[in-house]
């Protein structure tokens, strides 16, 4: 993965440590377009996170109600942080982008 070009190597090398250290969770369901375009994001920006399908996850299920008190997805954890649905916007600034 190339993430540095010549016009932004200062920020990247600011970001790249930060984004590198985060633990990213997503709750979703296979059937879920948001939850997908949330996945497509994070892979198009090469930040791995961790996928759990609530669908067939009951302990994962149970963890994101306890998180949001709710059982819309997709839900994301960023280092304890919590969006609920695909808000580019909060997700990018929890992102430090």
């Amino acid at each position: 993965m190339v993430l540095l070009n010549y016009g932004k190597v200062a920020q990247y090398a600011t970001i790249i440590p930060f984004i590198m250290s985060r633990t990213i969770k997503i709750y979703s369901t296979p059937t879920c377009p948001y939850c997908q375009m949330v996945k497509s994001f994070l892979k198009d920006r090469g930040i791995d996170y961790v996928d759990f399908d609530v669908s067939t996850d009951a302990a994962a299920a149970e963890e994101m109600v306890q998180k949001t008190g709710q059982m819309g997805v997709p839900v994301i954890d960023i280092d304890g942080e919590t969006v609920v649905g695909f808000d580019q916007e909060r997700i990018e600034g929890l992102l430090g982008n």
